[in-house]
């Protein structure tokens, strides 16, 4: 059994904590402003003066060349849509994905947004994509396996009639945006790196509505489904304790559901 424990220290984990709670803060703020008619490159700008305004640095500006806040992918984007001045449409569903550096440490994550009214259809996409990251979250404890993670994504999604993307992946998290382990969002339950404390890593399952395929477009960033069909992402930042699991970027708006589901387990 592999075992990768990168254990972060008090103050390590401390200001983790801060540099989610900023991202939290940003996913909680930028809600009001998608609807349609509003620009993603204006998402982008009122999330980027959020985190600075609150003490942080937007890391995924300058990152391998990016030059925006945040990664903002609508309707077929799967992951790395980058803000442009794409007017949104209503009923047009969008994740926004946020990094935030804060003492030299990273809180990451992402959420889904609709313009206007979601079709039927996008709003259980988009519903299953959150339960399948709250139910991989809840095999995160020491002593797990990221196969138990990625089987319980799988499972769900394959259960609703939903693909999950292979291309893209978890990861660790800290000092760095990205750190080992790769966390995928497939496999068996006992296999892959083991879990252990002070552990902190990504979880961001990207679902989509038909096949699995993606592929890049030219811009070198932006990734959609191959088929053009719907796709949808939820991404946590997560700390493995000796007691469980702790959630680094849950926010306040998601709690109760997070809480029934987990007394419910």
């Amino acid at each position: 059994m592999l075992k990768v424990t990168h254990a972060k220290s008090e103050p390590m984990l401390a200001a983790m904590r801060e540099a989610s709670d900023i991202a939290v803060g940003v996913l909680e703020m930028i809600g009001s402003y998608v609807r349609p008619g509003v620009t993603t490159a204006t998402l982008d700008r009122l999330c980027h003066d959020h985190i600075v305004d609150h003490g942080g640095v937007p890391a995924c500006v300058g990152y391998l060349g990016y030059r925006h806040a945040t990664c903002i992918s609508v309707n077929e984007v799967v992951c790395h849509g980058v803000p442009d001045d794409r007017t949104l449409t209503d009923g047009d569903v969008l994740n926004i994905d946020v990094v935030v550096q804060r003492k030299g440490m990273h809180g990451d994550t992402s959420a889904m947004y609709v313009a206007g009214t979601a079709s039927n259809e996008a709003a259980r996409l988009m519903r299953v994509t959150q339960e399948s990251l709250y139910l991989g979250i809840l095999e995160v404890r020491a002593g797990k396996t990221l196969g138990d993670v990625g089987a319980a994504i799988q499972a769900h999604a394959r259960t609703h009639g939903y693909s999950v993307v292979r291309d893209f992946c978890g990861h660790g998290i800290g000092a760095a945006m990205h750190e080992p382990p790769q966390v995928v969002h497939f496999g068996q339950r006992g296999t892959g790196v083991h879990l252990m404390p002070g552990m902190t890593f990504t979880i961001e399952p990207m679902l989509n509505a038909g096949g699995c395929d993606v592929e890049a477009l030219d811009d070198g960033w932006t990734v959609v489904t191959r088929d053009r069909s719907l796709s949808a992402q939820w991404e946590h930042t997560v700390l493995v304790t000796t007691e469980g699991c702790e959630v680094l970027t849950l926010r306040p708006s998601e709690g109760m559901d997070w809480k029934a589901l987990k007394t419910s387990r």
